[in-house]
This record gives C-alpha cells, structure tokens and sequence, in this order.
C-alpha cells in the first residue's frame, strides 16, 4: 500500500519534476570533443551487510573508472537494483555511503549519474533515493521518471535519453520467485507515466532518441521478455522510431536488435548470470550478443553518440571489450518489415 508521503508526492509534483526541457550543456567539458559519451550500468547495488559491496561491484567500478579516463564519459546511467535487497529507508541511510559513495571513488567516475530505481529499490523508499539528489553532487534522481536533452558538441544534431521508472509502470516482481510483475500498485500513476511517455516520443525531433528502464523489453536470460513492456512499450519505441532501449534487471550483458532498435541489457555491476532459459521466447535472429560469464567480474556498457552513428560497446571488468555495435541516426534506417504481436 502506498504511504501518505508517497501520495502526497504524486499529488503535489504532478509534472513539475518529470522532465527537463531544456538542452544540458556539455560543451565546457572538453573543448575538442564532438560527441557525448557516457556508461550505463544496472543491478550495481552492493549488499545489505557488510563489506556493502561485491567482488563484481569493485571490479566493474575500477574499470568504469579506467574506461571513462581512456575512451571519455560525460555522465553514467544506472539503470536500477541501486541498493539490494530491499533499497534504502530514508535520505540518512548509510547505504548511500558505503554502497555508492565509497564504491565508486575514482576521479574519472566524479562526473554525473542519472539514476532510475529498480524492483528492488521499491523494496524500500524511493522518494529518499529522489531527495538524495540535494546530499550529493553527482546523484541526479530529480522524479521517478523524467527527460534529459542533449546537444552533440561541435555539432547541430541532438540526443535525447527518457528515464522510465518500469516498476510503476507495470508493478514490482520478486526476484526469488522468477516472477514477472503483474500489475502496477497504481493503475491511475501507471497510466499517466504511459501518456507522458508517448507526448514525450511524439514531439521529439532529436536525431538520437534513447529510451531507459530497469526491466528488459527483450531478455534472453532468467527474468526474460517482460510482458507488459512487450504490449505497452514495444508499440512505442516502434512508431516513434526510437534508436535504443537501455535495462538492466537480468544479471548479464545482453544486446538484441529489431527493426533498427537496439536492446542494451546492462545488468551486470553486482552479479553475474549465465542463465539463457528463455532464449526461445526470443524471436530468432534477435540476438547478438550475450555475456553472463562470472570469470569477467561483471561489467557494463559504453556509449558514444556523434554526428553520424552511436556506438555501444560492452566491456567486462577484467579489461577487454567483449562486442560493438553501431546505430544509425533516426532519419538513417528503415524499419525491417517483420510480423510482431
């Protein structure tokens, strides 16, 4: 049951904090730069005992860290599982110290980090990991979801990244049991999440349109397609021609591809998943790419957006790129004539 906080909250902040409008500046960051760079990592949230963090969490921050000094990172998505098991329980809680804070402290990650909660921080107080925002100066969780506009350096063309909390949109789902998430706590939030979504996709112009959540619209591994993405998502980033899909909540790397767009899961800053029992729920051809391999140490992905193509490269904690892809601008591919549901 939501808590009256919570439904002050919605009440209150009906739009005020669910998008920004205008463009972020990135331009006094690096005066030759002519594309944005960023890493997105998921299901990165430590323990809730001590040390706070896992042997795959310190190893995939040590080479975020090595990766955004070598090949440049503007900002970091961390796409959900922000705190397991259960989230945080308020703006004071150590988690936020020893799972984030002391986790990742390398210079190069000092930059900032757009946060979107998972299954499991809705275990606990969402609204603390929002307030957050105002205790440190890189975590930026303004709402549950929201949009971020970009201009590309040196150049005239644009990116935009809409954050989706899919926990909202189609309900919480227990890890443990494999299960899928059935219905939204709030079919009213849900709904009105849904709408902005589809105002948001239908006025954009940006030449590359990226959408981000926590659960996969396409997952080969334990968790596998969520259905209510399939149905209320998928149509979307169809019509509207969106360039990627970015996720976690499967414990792996994961790139799939349908009709030009990309499904980047980005899962695996915590644990490590080999499981592939639902690769025939996912239609032949889909499939690229997969990495649940526990000998990497985890790891995550790379993204680099210029003037002509976006670039996602999936780099395991042990050092070494493990695959590339490369994505046209909107107006650059046309959509394969395949059947879908």
């Amino acid at each position: 049951m939501a808590s009256p906080l919570m439904l002050v909250f919605f009440t209150a902040l009906p739009v005020v904090l669910c998008y920004h409008s205008s463009f972020i500046d990135l331009e006094a960051k690096g005066s030759n730069k002519s594309s944005i760079r960023f890493l997105v990592v998921g299901d990165w949230g430590g323990l809730p005992y001590p040390p706070y963090v896992t042997p795959i969490e310190t190893a995939t921050a040590r080479m975020m860290a090595k990766t955004a000094s070598t090949m440049g990172s503007d900002f970091v998505l961390a796409v959900g599982d922000n705190f397991y098991y259960k989230g945080v329980t308020d703006v004071n809680d150590p988690r936020f110290q020893v799972t984030f804070e002391n986790a990742y402290t390398q210079d190069s990650l000092n930059i900032p980090w757009y946060v979107i909660a998972g299954n499991h921080d809705h275990a606990g107080n969402v609204l603390a990991q929002i307030e957050y925002s105002q205790r440190s100066k890189r975590w930026n969780f303004p709402y549950y979801y929201y949009e971020m506009n970009f201009r590309i350096p040196k150049t005239d063309s644009t990116l935009t990244i809409i954050m989706l909390d899919t926990v909202l949109l189609c309900g919480n789902s227990d890890d443990f049991l494999d299960q899928q998430p059935k219905a939204p706590h709030s079919g009213v939030q849900a709904n009105k999440q849904l709408i902005w979504l589809q105002e948001r996709l239908a006025r954009s112009k940006a030449d590359y349109l990226l959408v981000a959540g926590h659960y996969p619209v396409w997952s080969i591994s334990e968790h596998g397609p969520t259905d209510c993405l399939l149905k209320k998502l998928r149509p979307l980033l169809r019509k509207y021609k969106a360039t990627a899909y970015l996720c976690g909540h499967d414990h792996n790397l994961q790139y799939l591809k349908e009709s030009g767009i990309g499904y980047v899961v980005s899962g695996a800053g915590n644990f490590m998943d080999p499981d592939v029992r639902h690769r025939n729920q996912v239609p032949r051809g889909y499939l690229k790419f997969f990495n649940g391999d526990a000998a990497t140490l985890g790891g995550f992905a790379h993204v680099e957006v210029n003037k002509k193509q976006m670039t996602v490269t999936f780099i395991q904690a042990r050092g070494t790129s493990l695959y590339q892809a490369v994505l046209k601008k909107r107006d650059d591919y046309v959509s394969e004539d395949e059947d879908y549901d």
